[in-house]
């Protein structure tokens, strides 16, 4: 008694199509997936430029150098 069955969801669905048309549920679709389409190259470019403006880390590219060796290296 406490769930929805798939018959539910049917009725439910056939409501909300003769009330705002399919016309409509299609253009509500494309502007949703505009929109999230939207947000993810706006993430995107937003990681771009942080990794662009980032500083490259001063160090000896991951290699393990010698306490002497980086000492000379230094000078």
């Amino acid at each position: 008694m406490g769930g929805l069955s798939i018959w539910h969801w049917l009725i439910v669905l056939v409501i909300v199509m003769l009330v705002f048309g399919t016309k409509k549920l299609r253009n509500i679709g494309e502007d949703l997936g505009g929109a999230v389409k939207g947000f993810k190259e706006g993430m995107k470019s937003a990681e771009d430029k942080r990794i662009e403006t980032t500083p490259p880390q001063p160090g000896y590219g991951g290699q393990i150098v010698d306490a002497d060796l980086r000492e000379k290296l230094k000078s």
